[in-house]
């Protein structure tokens, strides 16, 4: 097991704290571990004076593939990093808490998205207050192909109804631009440019106090409320719980236990996108 940290934590800039995921060998997959070592780094900036924001990015290639499937440090052989009440639909809700638990922090988080944003890594991004995504960035749900409905139920609230549905139909990625376009997104940058925005932005963020702050983001969320997110995101997990009982899906979970390589390629091949795309296509 490597002794590197699962965070990378830093102050690039006043009042701001980075926390950088850094599982690059493994395009930041999130293991339980990871995600425990995530939820506490963001409690603990919330509870310091000297943080107003919070950024999460990925280190190496990518913002994170999703949860980790693999057998050695999969979702399924790390304990939780908090309780969730046992039973069906255990993890679904469990995926819900947390997000709602970057949620409801006092102090605005920020998403840096590059590369792959798949499955849980985009339900992360969704946590977040603000987010800003490379141009060229690749955000998907594709489990919707073989397996289920997301844990988190985010899609039409932030993307609206049709490009929900079609995100569903298909498990087709979209671009940062694209994202940008139907919600998901706050802004797009060129790769190149994204981190010294992303700091442009956490910097002007910073400049309000916290307990301001805190009201400004409750207002837009009571809001959400009060249409019915969070409860109509919770109940999503029901649905969730009840896809992972058919036989396709069933079916897809028997072909992991061979590898999650070849788990991935039997749903992506037909598609010929995401580990199956063609180099020469790229």
């Amino acid at each position: 097991m490597s002794d590197a940290p699962l965070i990378l934590v830093d102050a690039p800039r006043p009042f701001v704290r980075r926390l950088t995921l850094n599982r690059p060998d493994k395009r930041n997959a999130l293991s339980n571990r990871l995600r425990g070592a995530l939820f506490a780094a963001l409690e603990e900036a919330d509870r310091d004076d000297s943080v107003r924001v919070s950024i999460i990015r990925g280190a190496g290639s990518c913002f994170s593939a999703g949860y980790d499937l693999s057998r050695e440090s999969g979702r399924h052989t790390q304990a939780l990093p908090f309780y969730t009440a046992g039973g069906a639909g255990e993890w679904a809700r469990h995926v819900v808490e947390g997000c709602f638990r970057v949620w409801d922090l006092a102090k605005p988080v920020i998403a840096q998205v590059h590369g792959w944003c798949l499955a849980g890594g985009s339900e992360l991004a969704t946590a977040a207050d603000l987010v800003y995504v490379a141009e060229d960035a690749q955000i998907g749900y594709p489990p919707v192909r073989m397996m289920s409905p997301p844990d988190n139920q985010f899609h039409a609230w932030l993307c609206g109804m049709r490009p929900a549905m079609e995100m569903m139909l298909t498990g087709d990625a979209i671009s940062g631009l694209e994202a940008v376009r139907v919600g998901f997104a706050n802004r797009a940058f060129p790769p190149e440019r994204l981190e010294e925005e992303v700091l442009a932005i956490a910097e002007r963020v910073a400049k309000i106090p916290t307990d301001v702050q805190q009201m400004n983001k409750r207002s837009v969320h009571r809001a959400m409320e009060i249409m019915g997110l969070r409860a109509a995101i919770r109940a999503g997990t029901e649905i969730q719980s009840l896809a992972l009982t058919t036989d396709s899906s069933r079916a897809t979970f028997a072909k992991f236990r061979d590898g999650v390589k070849q788990g991935l390629d039997a749903r992506d091949s037909a598609f010929g996108d995401y580990r199956t795309k063609k180099v020469d296509d790229e």
